[in-house]
């Protein structure tokens, strides 16, 4: 059975549309029940109906506190049959009723190799501070900002005054094939914790091909 996921986004859609064509494909096995966009207007929401996908908006204005929204979130998860919540350009934290409801259930694609540079501007981050490699983690969610178990992630060299819009781009086009990598581990159930450490039960072969100046671990596999 696919597993049944729920995407929670606040922007374009990118990741997003990456795991819809994934699926699309075949090479997920998952559904997306539900797309939940706290921005009315944002492009996630087109991506979503192009796609045929139920979308709902919930305005976090609306709501007197961070809580009640989250509260408000995740009963619309829970009626939509969400059994993996899916962070993509999510902008919000996450509150504890919220991750008590999906304890461990909840994932997230960050643009810096975690645990350096959380917050919201990882790629630029990177740029000032100066460093040669940056790259991009998928994570469990946990209350603080990027901070929860490692699942996978991929590392690109930052180019000689490279700018933090270049990298970024660079950055995102490997989000783009790690987050549904990762996606695709948790539905085969393949995925255990072990305190912080996440641990990958064998699977699918890692695919074969010249990484040329990328590196990304646990490998990808045929597909990804």
């Amino acid at each position: 059975m696919p597993l049944n996921i729920a995407i929670l986004a606040s922007g374009s859609g990118s990741n997003a549309q990456a795991i819809m064509d994934k699926i699309a494909a075949g090479l997920l096995d998952a559904r997306i029940v539900t797309v939940l966009c706290n921005r009315p207007g944002a492009g996630v929401i087109a991506c979503a109906e192009k796609a045929g996908i139920p979308c709902q908006v919930l305005d976090h204005t609306q709501f007197a506190d961070r809580e009640s929204f989250d509260r408000r979130m995740v009963a619309a998860l829970q009626e939509a049959g969400a059994e993996l919540v899916v962070l993509a350009g999510y902008m919000r934290l996450l509150t504890a009723p919220f991750l008590d409801a999906f304890a461990m259930r909840v994932v997230n694609v960050h643009p810096a190799v975690l645990p350096s540079f959380p917050g919201l501007h990882g790629a630029q981050d990177a740029v000032d501070y100066g460093v040669r490699i940056s790259g991009c983690t998928v994570h469990f969610v946990e209350e603080k900002m990027d901070s929860g178990p490692v699942i996978i992630q991929a590392a690109v060299p930052v180019n000689p005054e490279e700018c933090a819009k270049s990298l970024q781009q660079r950055i995102q086009s490997l989000e783009h094939r790690i987050y549904p990598q990762a996606i695709q581990w948790l539905a085969e159930k393949r995925i255990t914790l072990d305190g912080r450490r996440t641990r990958l039960a064998p699977g699918a072969a890692p695919r074969s091909e010249d990484r040329g100046d990328w590196l990304v671990w646990p490998p990808l596999e045929q597909g990804f």
